[in-house]
């Protein structure tokens, strides 16, 4: 089994606490449904790690054996590219009568006096708020309304189906090397909000697709906000995900509109809220079907016009709100308890959520005059030249280039895709797929296992529908795109000849997987994809040549991570005989099923388990010193990782991390897997000390929360340490155990496992979260340098042995200065 996988199965889990959303977020959030709950129920607040998120753990994508060799030609280990801005490669703008603007169509004035703004830039998929956009709104709001007597009212609304305004254009950001004078410019736009208000006629913001950051801030300046029922339709305000705090007057409009509460559960979690919830809340105003939006806004806006609708107000509150959020007592126990709860969560290391909670209490103590706006924009400027910020923004980018797979062959055309294994893996794959649009066939051995996987399915929809996360229409025909098969079913090779992609999803076992492939191909077309998603197994081993493989070519790994539906990473490995055409469709599947593609080197543990394997090690020799394990926990929960060492192999089980740390020990890694004593895990195997779900592990466990080291392991970790007992400090508990990791990373890189920086620090925050606040593994050498941290190496090298020793990629890098990232 996949430690990886399991890791992410424990994450998950409401044990470990750590349990990550979706989308991106490997941030801090702050959980809660109800307006009340960040009291009544205690708020609690989660670091989105990619592992524990996804699993974003989940959601992303992707020889030569000497770095000497790398260091002269870097085809691997080169820098990765700093954001680059696509209006480098637009064409300059030129006015003409049929278009005036380029990231507007001509403003439409209506008989009533209805001015209709659309949203629209040519150049990119979604619209987003730049500096250049912002410049071009004043000039078209002073010619086309602000001086036009004839205009009674505006509708903001989007010329592109995909959405009203996707967010804030985070490279134009990025590319400002001193941070303060974002602070002139923000305060520029805010004037601009001032300025259109001053024409004191009601606006209103007609959104369909996404609305989010500054897309949602341009809609709270309006008096009525009306949304589209669609399934793309969200809202929200995401910046905390990058480390920063709405800059354009959300973190006061927002609260003042939906509440202290829910604005503050909103911002702090970055979190999408859909349009019926919207609704509820009161962030919107009317929920319209997407072809009646537009008539229905013009309606609106003239409504407001002549009074025979009344402008938005803020949602009533309930008693118990009112007590919280407009009375001194109420309001310091509210943010008594918002800062416990992040102190808790965090450790500190997110400065976006505190920066967050100052600035919307800080307008509730001045909410008259501009100056808690001044608040606002100085406190994302500061937040814009933190390394945390500048992390988390490497993370996003990194997702967007992951996307895109360069390859000299197109991938097939997928419409049917047949998934052969029906238990936790099997059935998320076909449950991600079938959202996805694919038709799905999923197959095992019997009806029952058939069932269970059916069940499984049915239940996450049935989850998300209840939670109105998904329509009726969307369960229904999600189901449908699922032909259940088994052993049993006399027309399942007809089905199969259908397939365009097999994805194999059984037990870990090289005689059962070629069988499998030998009758897959037996009724597949030729042009058929077989992917395999073992966890260990050699992808060349599975798809050598013989009786049972007889188109070795279309055959390729892709490995997911466990729970499939919430887990983002996706390891695709092709071996060396894997065609072009066969990767990029692998590749192109992954990327549609919402997966983060990493393409790694076929090798024992691939990259993510591959660096798992050193720290199981090191966590041996910690523990053999006569470290404490509540030490080691603690340690490394302060570094940023979802949980400690000693917790996570009691979650996925001593005995998945025993065989993983065995299997890894006799493969290539030599060296660098040594220097501890993996007795330990394998000595507790045969007590029977499992792990959480055995009640009995390093920790012994009593009911739901119950954990502690109990007299048999106290007497068992005397005996194995010999009595000792260590003092020794946090830092170099963290750099023990930290740096085998970053150097088999490294060492990754070096030898062509991964392709590229961007992928090593994806694949691992994704993988086993990796402090996201440091960017992954080589961001985080960047940050440190990596001279130093070479240095802290050989320091380790001389006095503990040479598993510590440094590979040769980074010894380079830190002689010649160089970093990973630009």
């Amino acid at each position: 089994m996949l430690l990886s996988a399991a890791l992410q199965k424990s994450l998950a889990s409401p044990h470990s606490r750590c349990a990550v959303a979706r989308h991106f977020s490997h941030h801090v959030v702050v959980s809660g449904r109800s307006a009340h709950s960040l009291i009544a129920r205690g708020a609690s607040i989660r670091l989105l790690d990619a592992t524990a998120n996804c699993n974003f753990l989940p959601s992303t994508a992707n020889s030569f054996s000497t770095a000497a060799a790398s260091v002269k030609e870097e085809p691997a280990a080169t820098p990765s590219p700093a954001p680059s801005k696509a209006v480098s490669d637009e064409k300059p703008f030129v006015p003409a009568p049929e278009r005036k603007y380029k990231f507007f169509q001509n403003v439409e004035i209506t008989p009533a006096g209805v001015a209709i703004v659309r949203f629209d830039n040519p150049d990119k998929k979604v619209n987003t708020l730049s500096f250049a956009l912002m410049q071009e709104a004043k000039a078209m709001w002073e010619t086309e309304v602000q001086s036009n007597s004839d205009v009674k009212s505006v509708v903001f609304t989007s010329a592109k189906e995909s959405g009203f305004i996707a967010g804030a254009d985070i490279f134009d950001i990025s590319s400002v090397d001193d941070k303060s004078t974002l602070v002139p410019v923000i305060e520029e736009a805010l004037q601009f909000f001032l300025h259109m208000k001053s024409k004191d006629v009601p606006l209103v913001a007609a959104i369909h697709g996404p609305a989010l950051g500054g897309g949602l801030e341009w809609a709270l300046w309006c008096d009525y906000r009306i949304c589209t029922d669609s399934s793309s339709t969200k809202l929200g305000l995401p910046e905390v995900k990058l480390g920063l705090l709405p800059g354009f007057g959300g973190t006061q409009n927002l609260p003042a509109l939906v509440g202290i509460q829910g604005g503050m559960d909103m911002m702090l979690t970055g979190k999408d809220i859909r349009p019926l919830k919207a609704k509820k809340m009161g962030l919107v105003d009317l929920v319209v079907a997407p072809q009646s939006l537009q008539a229905i806004a013009i309606k609106t806006a003239e409504g407001l016009a002549n009074g025979t609708i009344k402008k938005s107000k803020p949602k009533k509150k309930s008693l118990i709100n009112r007590l919280i959020e407009d009375t001194p007592p109420g309001q310091h126990l509210m943010w008594d308890k918002v800062k416990k709860t992040l102190d808790q969560k965090t450790g500190g290391n997110y400065p976006a959520p505190y920066a967050i909670m100052d600035c919307v209490k800080y307008g509730l103590a001045h909410p008259s005059g501009l100056e808690k706006f001044k608040k606002e924009r100085e406190g994302f400027a500061k937040l814009a030249a933190t390394s945390e910020s500048e992390a988390l923004i490497g993370i996003f980018d990194g997702m967007n280039q992951m996307k895109k797979h360069s390859s000299s062959a197109d991938p097939i055309k997928v419409k049917k895709v047949a998934v052969m294994g029906a238990g936790l893996m099997g059935a998320g794959i076909a449950q991600v797929t079938a959202e996805k649009g694919y038709d799905v066939l999923l197959k095992d051995r019997d009806d029952a296992s058939l069932g269970r996987g059916i069940s499984y399915m049915n239940d996450n929809w049935g989850k998300k529908n209840k939670r109105k996360r998904m329509s009726q229409y969307q369960y229904n025909l999600n189901m449908a795109r699922v032909t259940p098969l088994s052993d049993q079913t006399e027309s399942w090779k007809r089905h199969f000849a259908g397939a365009d992609l097999v994805i194999e999803a059984v037990f870990e076992n090289l005689e059962l997987k070629r069988k499998i492939i030998q009758q897959v191909e037996s009724v597949t077309p030729d042009h058929c994809v077989f992917a395999t998603n073992t966890s260990a197994i050699p992808i060349g081993d599975i798809a050598a040549a013989g009786d049972e493989v007889k188109r070795p070519e279309n055959i390729v790994g892709m490995h997911y991570f466990s729970p499939v539906p919430s887990m983002p990473l996706l390891e695709i490995i092709p071996h060396a005989g894997t065609s072009e055409e066969a990767l990029a469709t692998a590749f192109a599947v992954g990327n549609k099923q919402g997966k983060t593609c990493v393409v790694v080197k076929d090798v024992p543990g691939f990259y993510v388990n591959r660096c798992l394997g050193p720290i199981l090690v090191e966590v041996s020799a910690l523990v053999k010193e006569g470290v404490p394990l509540e030490k080691l926990d603690d340690a490394m929960k302060k570094f940023g990782m979802p949980v400690g060492p000693i917790t996570l192999v009691d979650e996925v089980g001593v005995d998945v991390a025993s065989k993983v740390a065995s299997y890894l020990s006799s493969a290539d890694l030599g060296v660098r897997m040594g220097g501890g004593d993996i007795s330990l895990m394998t000595n507790m195997v045969e007590k029977g000390w499992l792990g959480r779900k055995s009640k009995q592990g390093f920790f012994t466990y009593t009911g739901k929360k119950g954990k502690e080291i109990g007299p048999e392991v106290k007497s068992y970790l005397k005996e194995f340490t010999g009595g000792k007992v260590s003092n020794m400090s946090e830092i170099d508990i963290q750099d023990r155990i930290a740096s085998r990791l970053v150097n088999e990373a490294a060492k990754c890189l070096e030898d062509e496992i991964i392709s590229n920086p961007i992928d090593g620090d994806i694949g691992l925050v994704f993988g086993i979260g990796f402090a996201p606040f440091k960017g992954g593994p080589f961001r985080y050498l960047d940050s440190v340098g990596v001279s130093s941290y070479v240095d802290r190496m050989n320091g380790f090298a001389d006095t503990l042995g040479k598993q510590f020793e440094p590979c040769q990629l980074l010894k380079d890098y830190a002689a010649s200065g160089k970093k990973f990232h630009r």
